[in-house]
């Protein structure tokens, strides 16, 4: 096996690691929205968990992308999915404080 060989090999390796551990933080995340017992604490495993999750399996695609240009469109997405998530979150928490379903912070 020559260098070049070696050298992919190991960021294949780098890159199934680091997208297999976020698909676990995924289903982390899942686990937390099914088992958690209100809004705050599901809102929080779902955007903690998930965002987490998708930086890893984007790292992992990175090291795999073809060219330049689709290492930047991924992580391009990856931002947005980042600003989506926060946005959504946000808007969740203050229509549950708008409709009193959401308990009030101290």
């Amino acid at each position: 096996m020559n260098a070049f060989a070696m050298a992919r090999a190991a960021v294949d390796l780098a890159a199934i690691a680091l997208i297999s551990v976020g698909a676990f933080f995924f289903v982390a995340g899942t686990v937390g929205l099914l088992r958690f017992p209100n809004l705050y604490t599901r809102i929080h495993a779902l955007t903690k968990a998930d965002n987490l999750g998708l930086g890893l399996v984007v790292a992992g695609l990175v090291l795999e992308a073809e060219s330049l240009g689709a290492a930047l469109q991924i992580l391009l997405i990856w931002f947005l999915v980042l600003l989506s998530s926060a946005s959504n979150a946000h808007l969740l928490i203050r229509d549950a404080h708008r409709r009193g379903r959401a308990p009030r912070m101290l």
